[in-house]
């Protein structure tokens, strides 16, 4: 008997050795057309044009209208976060937004940043690029492309920008001086929605492609979470001789390998190659694993199968869509939040931003287009497209913040990045790392670049 066990097992580890041993494969590149209609015939214009953040006076009077008609529904007694927007404390928010927020101030405050619009098969895809104000003698910025997720936006990146592009003026080095473009993932904000099924992460990506070589990019540094991160990812498995460097805090990697190993970890942790800190961050693995992802999930599973539904009542209500939105801002930054009425928003946050960031997708009615995506994406199934069973064969730098909505070890990492040679646990933050930690960032991606031009 215990000889089968035995046999079984070394045959069990030699299969899944043979299947998971690192094979170099790149995603094929292909096309696409995701405007209305059929394709036209004839070259795309390939121009590059100025865009400006707007509003007026209509705009902000409908807004307000709508706010001034929100019903109120009293929370349940103590029940803080735990079910959701604290309405007591949303009646906070919606007062501010309604009367003290200035509409006109973010957009000049938007701005500020150089906008730019360009067709790429079929949509228009927004942009903001940003050049480093100054550069030391006979040096040249490095590109960096950096995508953000949902709810969130190109505003994420506002305050890591100067951290990056203008680094010694902000008491960093010179050593490492980056031209930031951030897009738009199309369907978001200023970013033309696909009138077609399909449009995935994959498509995004080559979008995202196309737009740096118009840019005049041929190599390039990519950084995401969130949807970023598998944008960025498939990026890497689409051009990997055209991408330097592959820049993460957060990582879609769960395994047959990482599930084995996360039951396993409590006890034989040390030969799975966890550290104390890996361990503290998933144990109890039935807390902090499964009932955290099943607490912050449901979101997922209306938006993989019927986004339209819920997205028609959010795209009417302007404090739906804040509520819906923000809750995610309250514990996907910190899990405790949902301990506070408040949910810990200002915290870490300001009401400025955390509405501006709302006004992107209420004033561009993105809500239901940026929702679909996980249709596109998750719809289908897990593990059932092939950049999922891929691997990544570019250098790859990870930031491993502390409240991410699941703890990724540096070993699960590996298996998807096998040439990942930057990897931080990271002191504070969660989620929306670059909003809400700029500087952690921003450090931890020039750390990225000083261990990559080492080698």
């Amino acid at each position: 008997m215990w000889l089968e066990i035995l046999l079984t097992s070394v045959l069990g580890f030699a299969i899944y050795w043979f299947i998971s041993r690192d094979k170099e494969e790149t995603l094929p590149l292909e096309d696409g057309w995701w405007g209305p209609g059929t394709r036209p015939a004839g070259r795309e214009d390939e121009s590059i044009h100025p865009f400006k953040v707007e509003t007026s006076d209509e705009e902000i009077h409908d807004l307000h209208q709508r706010i001034d008609k929100f019903r109120f529904t009293p929370p349940l007694e103590d029940s803080c976060f735990h079910y959701g927007f604290n309405s007591n404390y949303l009646k906070k928010v919606i007062s501010y937004w309604r009367n003290e927020f200035d509409w006109k101030k973010q957009v000049e405050i938007l701005n500020r940043y150089p906008h730019f619009k360009t067709k790429i098969e079929g949509l228009d895809i927004h942009f903001i690029h940003v050049k480093p104000p100054r550069l030391p003698a006979g040096r040249t910025p490095k590109p960096l492309l950096m995508v953000h997720g949902w709810p969130g936006s190109f505003y994420e990146f506002y305050k890591i920008i100067p951290l990056l592009t203008d680094p010694k003026n902000h008491g960093l080095s010179d050593e490492h001086v980056f031209e930031v473009i951030c897009p738009s993932i199309p369907g978001y904000g200023f970013s033309e929605a696909s009138s077609k099924k399909g449009f995935n992460s994959v498509a995004t990506a080559r979008i995202f492609y196309k737009l740096m070589l118009r840019l005049g990019f041929q190599e390039f540094y990519i950084q995401g979470g969130d949807w970023g991160a598998l944008i960025c990812t498939n990026m890497a498995q689409l051009v990997p001789s055209h991408v330097k460097g592959l820049h993460l805090n957060m990582a879609l990697v769960l395994s047959n390998f990482s599930t084995l190993t996360l039951l396993l970890g409590r006890r034989f942790g040390r030969f799975l190659g966890y550290t104390e800190r890996d361990v503290e961050l998933l144990y109890p693995v039935k807390e902090k694993v499964f009932y955290s992802l099943m607490r912050e999930s449901g979101y997922m599973h209306i938006q993989c199968t019927k986004p339209d539904t819920v997205g028609s009542a959010l795209n009417d209500s302007p404090v739906g869509l804040a509520a819906y939105i923000l809750e995610k801002f309250s514990t996907w930054t910190n899990t405790e939040f949902r301990y506070l009425e408040d949910g810990g928003l200002e915290r870490k946050f300001s009401l400025d931003d955390l509405l501006t960031n709302v006004m992107l997708y209420w004033t561009t009615a993105t809500i239901v287009s940026s929702q679909r995506f996980y249709k596109e994406n998750l719809g289908q199934g897990w593990m059932t497209q092939k950049h999922e069973r891929m691997k990544v064969y570019v250098p790859t730098g990870f930031s491993a913040f502390p409240s991410e909505l699941m703890h990724t070890p540096e070993k699960w990492v590996r298996f998807k990045y096998p040439k990942l040679i930057s990897y931080s646990y990271m002191a504070r933050g969660g989620h929306f790392a670059a909003f809400e930690e700029p500087e952690l960032l921003a450090q931890d991606i020039r750390k990225f670049l000083s261990v990559l031009e080492q080698q």
